[in-house]
């Protein structure tokens, strides 16, 4: 996480556009990476980055600085907000329905054994429902029940589309390491 100073965030809630250009250059590249990791499109992400930094920049007059991390905080929220309300907007959310979905293990944690770019790209590669309940989950922190309201859909489904989002992961990762030629098995 990238820290930002106070004294750059009381800059910029006074208008002073140098700290605004300082604070969206230092980041434009993880926020940017929250916003493709849920849209997987790269406008789409860049539009969304866009519009969650001017929000960020309007609403900075409410934000309240508690720690060195809680802009980062703060802001990673709005972005994630920001995705959610772009894939509901161009109605990309398609869940698949519980009576569809198997019982699957997540007791594998065989993730663990690739670099932080190999699982993005894996992750980017879910359908859309998988990444978000993913995401929402397992990288956001949110229980079931909250990605239940942000998503209006059952708890169940957020749960059934967690375990095939983890299911259709380890596959990639079978595969991939298959790939290199070393056995997970």
């Amino acid at each position: 996480m990238i820290k930002i100073n106070p004294d750059i965030i009381k800059k910029c809630k006074k208008g002073d556009t140098s700290a605004q250009k300082h604070v969206f250059e230092k980041l434009y590249t993880p926020m940017y990476r929250v916003c493709m990791r849920y849209l997987g499109i790269q406008a789409d992400a860049e539009d969304c980055l866009m519009r969650g930094m001017m929000k960020a920049f309007q609403k900075l007059d409410g934000f309240d600085y508690k720690g060195e991390l809680s802009f980062y905080s703060w802001l990673r929220t709005i972005m994630v907000n920001e995705s959610l309300m772009e894939i509901r907007k161009k109605n990309y959310l398609m869940l698949v329905p519980e009576e569809y979905a198997h019982n699957t293990s997540d007791s594998a944690d065989i993730i663990s054994t690739l670099a932080a770019e190999e699982i993005f790209d894996m992750i980017l590669e879910l359908p859309l429902g998988y990444r978000t309940v993913f995401n929402l989950y397992v990288i956001e922190g949110f229980a079931h029940a909250e990605i239940a309201e942000k998503l209006q859909i059952t708890e169940s489904t957020s749960r059934t589309q967690l375990a095939k989002a983890r299911a259709v992961l380890q596959r990639m990762v079978l595969k991939t390491q298959l790939h290199y030629g070393t056995d997970a098995r």
